[in-house]
């Protein structure tokens, strides 16, 4: 990997704490984030994924501060699957960065963790991931109806996947 992505450290807990308060990102978090014992726990569940080889979750670099994450999670060892996310701070958003970031996490899953098969999905009213998705390789492969649920509101995702062949 170059300097666009590394793996979180403690010390990132206040900027992961100051990206968990910007509009809409508490979706993007696996439990509410309002302390940096909140955020340094999240780290810490982080890296017992990568201990246990389920996920591998890498701060996105910009000028050497994260402004975003980028994971392989939901790593299958028998189908040798994983599903990619990605997330950036509203200051880089814009920036061609959450697409590098998933140039390189996915030649990461497919040359470091051995996968041969890499999803993710976006909401339909979310163009700017799907232009991420795309330009970073995904191929769209269908909409799954009312996939979420968010504040009491379903929505479509379109979902796409990226081969090691590709």
């Amino acid at each position: 990997m170059n300097t666009l992505l590394r793996p979180w450290s403690l010390d990132d807990a206040p900027i992961i704490l100051a990206a968990s308060g910007e509009e809409r990102m508490d979706r993007q978090f696996t439990s509410q984030i309002d302390s940096l014992p909140a955020a340094e726990e999240w780290i810490a569940l982080l890296t017992s994924r990568r201990d246990e080889d389920t996920a591998y979750s890498f701060a996105v670099l910009h000028e050497g501060v994260p402004v975003g994450n980028v994971a392989v999670s939901s790593v299958d060892r028998r189908h040798l699957t994983g599903w990619v996310s990605y997330w950036m701070r509203e200051e880089a958003r814009g920036k061609g960065l959450a697409t590098r970031a998933c140039r390189e996490v996915s030649e990461f899953a497919f040359s470091e963790l051995g996968l041969f098969r890499l999803e993710l999905a976006h909401r339909l009213d979310n163009p700017a991931s799907c232009r991420v998705a795309t330009n970073a390789g995904f191929a769209v492969e269908g909409v799954e109806r009312a996939r979420l649920l968010y504040d009491g509101v379903r929505f479509d995702t379109e979902t796409h996947a990226r081969l090691a062949t590709d």
